[in-house]
């Protein structure tokens, strides 16, 4: 199965991984103080091309992100720009590259004691703490933090807002509402997960010097997702095709909301599939599904297990419409028997929320799950509902042996390889119904053509997002289904 590749440029580093990637800049013989400078002037250049000159308050933490923020503003004052820098901590209790930093500055500071240093000042420069900040923010930075967003503050975030936390997008106690957000290197995945992605606003990625080849020894596992991870796993016709070879797809219909595979199985044909199936329960939905799609073929009158029995059929598709029921369960747990890549959404999800168990512990070939977040609950119970959504998804994948995709605005792709993918680019008129079943269906096109789970759900997601931003707000899912025929890499 084609899978995807690592791509440098799209690379999520954790807090320690890019700590390690300082590190080995550092000892490749690129003083911290370079890549100080370096990551000022960056931000810098990114406030000058977006802001006007206006009284701007720099606000400076202990450590290396207020370093940073020394660095911005001096090269703001140098440019004309009415700056002051309000310091945590006095300026002569600063140590290393940090001191180093303020020591070049010039302007007005001053020790932060309350947020009547915001006063007469109309854009912020948070540089209080980084990425890694790991408890909640507390004292003068917090009341700095919520004044900022209670006067309705522009601003820029030096790595991340303040409060966020790097790894994982999650809130410490507050963080202020950026219009901007100024990092280094790579992202890292709170800039992409909620409610951190909210917070950041922008987000500019800047090179400080260091190498991308300082990647091979992190080995990063997490990645932003685009088609770089994946365009190679697509497969192009060729002219020896026929309709089998370009991937052949069952769909597994309900009797009662037949649109839902309706959608996903044109999904599946838009997505490149050869010839898509939908097998009807019954005779009433097989004559409703023919009326209505003439590239699709129904099958009726044949099991699940018997119409699986055809090794021509690439992938499975079970759950969108199929109705909470033992017939879905039994059909479900057969399809998974087979060992064919299967897509398993919606009902076919629910259907085990008795037990779930049954379900993973079926699990044994190519298998994405497509769950949204109470779907995941109910499968993966033992997994803290608090647990950041990068690392749920991959302890659910790792505990089903399968690919999960957790729907959402930033919807997460894990195997169980400990392999994710985090998608960015769904926009809220996603939120309508049918959307899933056309993601489900393309899903299944692609692992009908040979990819994996992980690639087959990271193609979709993103397409399906790029899909969506080119209609307009009153999106529906059909037009998903136009806008995919208009698509091209």
């Amino acid at each position: 199965m084609h899978d995807i590749t690592p791509a440098a440029g799209l690379a999520l580093l954790t807090v320690g991984q890019m700590a390690a990637s300082d590190a080995a800049a550092i000892a490749s013989g690129i003083a911290g103080t370079q890549l100080m400078a370096a990551a000022g002037h960056v931000a810098y250049e990114a406030i000058v091309n977006r802001f006007v000159p206006q009284n701007t308050l720099v606000l400076c933490g202990p450590g290396n992100n207020g370093g940073d923020g020394w660095v911005t503003a001096e090269k703001l004052r140098r440019a004309g720009w009415p700056v002051r820098v309000a310091s945590l901590v006095p300026r002569e209790a600063l140590k290393c590259d940090a001191a180093w930093a303020a020591s070049l500055y010039r302007g007005e500071f001053a020790t932060l004691h309350s947020h009547a240093a915001l006063d007469g000042s109309s854009l912020v420069i948070d540089a209080l703490y980084g990425a890694g900040l790991s408890r909640p923010l507390d004292g003068v930075a917090r009341q700095m933090v919520e004044a900022i967003n209670a006067r309705k503050l522009d601003c820029v975030g030096i790595d991340v807002p303040s409060g966020v936390h790097g790894d994982t997008g999650q809130m410490l106690g507050a963080a202020p509402r950026c219009k901007l957000t100024v990092t280094f290197f790579r992202l890292k995945p709170g800039h992409l997960l909620l409610p951190g992605r909210s917070l950041c606003g922008e987000v500019v990625v800047g090179g400080i010097g260091i190498a991308s080849n300082v990647l091979e020894a992190i080995h990063p596992t997490a990645f932003r997702n685009g088609p770089a991870l994946w365009r190679h796993a697509l497969r192009p016709p060729v002219a020896a095709d026929h309709k089998y070879t370009r991937g052949a797809v069952l769909v597994m219909a309900g009797a009662g909301m037949t649109g839902a595979a309706r959608l996903a199985a044109a999904a599946a044909r838009r997505m490149g599939a050869g010839l898509v199936s939908i097998l009807a329960p019954d005779a009433a939905t097989a004559s409703v599904l023919r009326a209505s799609e003439p590239g699709v073929i129904v099958r009726q009158g044949e099991t699940l297990a018997q119409a699986l029995s055809d090794p021509r059929i690439g992938a499975v598709l079970l759950g969108p419409g199929g109705g909470v029921s033992d017939t879905l369960r039994q059909n479900v747990l057969a399809a998974l028997q087979t060992g064919r890549p299967a897509v398993l959404d919606a009902d076919a999800l629910s259907v085990f929320a008795d037990n779930p168990q049954a379900l993973l512990a079926a699990i044994s070939g190519p298998c994405l799950l497509t769950p949204h977040e109470g779907e995941f609950t109910r499968l993966f119970r033992e997994i803290n509902s608090s647990t950041n959504k990068l690392d749920k998804v991959r302890q659910g994948a790792m505990a089903s042996g399968a690919t999960v995709l957790l729907k959402g605005a930033d919807t997460v792709i894990a195997d169980a390889t400990g392999r994710a993918v985090i998608n960015d680019n769904a926009p809220p008129s996603l939120a309508t119904a049918g959307s899933g079943d056309v993601l489900a269906g393309m899903a299944t096109g692609l692992l009908a053509q040979g990819l994996t789970p992980l690639a087959a759900g990271a193609a979709a997601a993103w397409l399906h997002g790029v899909a969506a931003r080119r209609s307009n707000r009153a999106l529906i899912a059909e037009d998903l289904l136009s806008s995919l025929a208009q698509t091209t890499l």
